[in-house]
């Protein structure tokens, strides 16, 4: 037991703890991701050779590419092996992060309610930003959405979509009010969400929903004038009237789609 010099046996307390030190590969993985972060290397661009890197760096092949490995994981560069291969910069992805937010999610038990109750917390707001500081770029794009979302329709047997197309082209329409709305973190926070949501749909959709139920929506011409309306209200930078707009559609669409499954039903069940 020790003693202290005022006579004490309490012993000091632990303000320490183990250090390791940083792998070579970590480290080399951590600068090549911060000149991917600042722009210094763009999507799409190919690193050097690996013996040119060896040698830049200093260290051997495996390090390297334990270094490769760990962006690879991240999704920051991809990697082609053999004589013509190598590694090249990728752009961000948010089905990356929507996949370990989603694994996150999963371990607490979340619902697939949850997450679209969260969503329709944040789209909206961002629907309602995105009519204030919109440009005609914005306003454009969005119009291609409505007028291919039209063009389905009519081109479709009785007007009824494919609903695999319907899908990924409304998805475009939320990509772009969550893109384009001014905030970063709410859009990149809301791409994860949808992308989990889109994932929902896509289940429901590949395990047969029929075509009465395909049909069931509050009718697909009514969807598609809701969307219209959405533009309109963004052309005229109604933002209050665009955030209400869009919380009232998301309400709608959320009936329609646990129709097929159940409210409750855990993610684990839906990414298993």
């Amino acid at each position: 037991m020790s003693v202290t010099a005022t006579g004490s046996s309490a012993e000091a307390p632990r303000v320490g703890t183990v250090m390791r030190a940083p792998k070579t590969a970590e480290l080399i993985a951590g600068h090549l991701r911060r000149q991917i972060v600042r722009g210094e290397l763009t999507p799409g661009e190919t690193l050097p050779p690996e013996m040119q890197l060896m040698e830049q760096f200093g260290v051997s092949r495996p390090t390297l590419r334990e270094a490769f490995r760990i962006l690879e994981a991240e999704s920051l560069i991809g990697v082609r092996r053999g004589a013509r291969g190598g590694a090249q910069v990728l752009a961000p992805d948010p089905m990356v992060a929507a996949r370990h937010v989603a694994l996150l999610l999963q371990l607490q038990g979340t619902t697939i309610q949850d997450v679209y109750e969260a969503r329709m917390v944040s789209e909206p707001v961002c629907a309602g930003m995105l009519a204030r500081i919109r440009t005609d770029e914005d306003l454009a794009d969005l119009q291609e959405v409505v007028a291919k979302l039209s063009s389905l329709i009519k081109s479709a047997p009785e007007q009824t979509p494919d609903m695999s197309q319907w899908s990924a082209t409304t998805y475009r329409f939320h990509e772009l009010l969550l893109q384009r709305c001014g905030n970063k973190t709410l859009a990149v926070q809301g791409a994860v969400l949808a992308d989990i949501v889109e994932t929902h749909l896509a289940r429901t959709i590949s395990q047969g929903m029929s075509r009465e139920q395909q049909a069931q929506p509050p009718s697909i011409d009514k969807t598609l004038r809701s969307y219209r309306k959405m533009v309109r209200l963004i052309e005229a930078r109604d933002g209050d009237g665009a955030e209400k707009h869009w919380r009232s559609h998301m309400q709608i669409a959320a009936k329609y789609l646990f129709m097929f499954d159940p409210q409750n039903m855990p993610l684990v069940d839906l990414f298993s």
